[in-house]
């Protein structure tokens, strides 16, 4: 049985549908399925906020190949269950640990509780380039849909990035 995505009127709004540019990446998402059972997990555990947390990994011309996730504490207590402010300390300390590991931090993973795994204007505004946005949504409590993101070209929306799980 699939969990239903819940998709509240806001993300049909012409603001929530500029963030996203419909011409798909030629870039790939290829994530270890333990990594991904982590993210899920991290997402319904903290369900009804948003969790954050930072992808570990290597990237090249083709995409993003993660080799590990770290879940970072959300530091937004007043809007937890739609925003995401990622722990500056926490960041650091992921950075840190890898100097001389030949991985680095190369994006930002959160969840949606209650929304559907798309971007949103908020996300658009501290989004960097050249990293991968994975959002899981969590419905009711439970993983419903994961889609990964990046900045076009441009800067100024998302498009999507096939996932690839091994």
């Amino acid at each position: 049985m699939t969990t239903p995505v819940y998709e509240p009127a806001r993300f049909s709004s012409p603001e929530y549908l500029a963030v996203i540019d419909e011409t798909s990446s030629c870039k790939q998402f290829n994530i270890p399925a333990s990594c991904l059972q982590s993210i899920k997990q991290q997402g319904e555990s903290g369900f009804p906020h948003e969790i954050c947390g930072l992808l570990v990994g290597c990237t090249s011309a083709t995409g993003w190949e993660i080799s590990e996730v770290h879940q970072v504490t959300n530091l937004n207590h007043e809007r937890a269950a739609d925003r995401f402010e990622l722990d500056p300390a926490g960041y650091q300390a992921v950075d840190k640990q890898l100097r001389g590991t030949g991985l680095e931090i190369i994006g930002v993973y959160h969840s949606h509780p209650d929304c559907p795994a798309k971007p949103s204007p908020t996300d658009l505004e501290s989004a960097w380039d050249g990293f991968a946005y994975p959002i899981v949504s969590i419905c009711d409590g439970k993983a419903a849909d994961f889609k990964c993101w990046s900045l076009n070209d441009q800067g100024d929306a998302f498009h999507s990035i096939r996932v690839q799980e091994h």
